[in-house]
């Protein structure tokens, strides 16, 4: 194996906690994690799914959520055109359309797969507007970003052999000019 198992929990549950803080993600706000077990074993995304590395990645990500609150979403892979696994009860939060489909290994990937086993009451959604993420291997999430989409370096740029990019989301700035975007608490006033 390419890292300790330990090593690739540890590692993700750092970058989580970095990406709740720097992204101030509270209760019920979703992340998105994207996945492919086989580029953190060090092969090619899609042809090695390891049961083994999402469970550790799984629990690298559970130990943040207990403590924060967020949702979590995994995103499958290709061949369920990047739908994702969540908890029912997001959608009493967001409105998410549940579509009919069980992730597999080879249609949804391991990581999916694994996370729809150990959810406990899993279902698969399309699309998700998710306010930060995690890319384990380059497997593209951008999709599930709500916009605006603001990189953040990680602390472990590699997880096993896979390279890791994350975002947090900010809202749009508006207007022009003589928009103002942060209050300042010492204003000059003109007379």
């Amino acid at each position: 194996m390419v890292n300790k198992l330990e090593e690739i929990s540890e590692h993700v549950e750092e970058n989580i906690r970095q990406l709740v803080k720097q992204g101030r993600i509270g209760s019920k706000q979703i992340i998105v994690i994207g996945t492919s077990t086989s580029e953190v074993l060090g092969q090619h995304i899609g042809t090695s799914g390891a049961e083994v590395v999402a469970s550790e990645i799984y629990k690298g990500i559970k130990a943040v959520q207990k403590e924060s609150g967020f949702y979590v979403a995994f995103q499958c892979c290709e061949h369920l055109n990047r739908a994702l696994v969540v908890e029912r009860d997001i959608l009493q939060n967001y409105d998410l359309d549940e579509v009919s489909v069980i992730p597999i290994k080879t249609a949804g990937g391991s990581m999916a797969t694994y996370a729809y086993e150990q959810f406990e009451s899993p279902i698969v959604v399309e699309e998700i507007k998710a306010h930060a993420g995690m890319d384990i291997g380059e497997t593209l999430i951008g999709m599930h970003l709500k916009k605006v989409a603001v990189p953040l370096r990680p602390t472990f740029r590699q997880i096993g052999k896979a390279r890791v990019n994350m975002a947090i989301t900010r809202p749009k700035l508006i207007g022009g000019q003589r928009a103002v975007y942060e209050i300042k608490t010492n204003i000059d006033h003109c007379n």
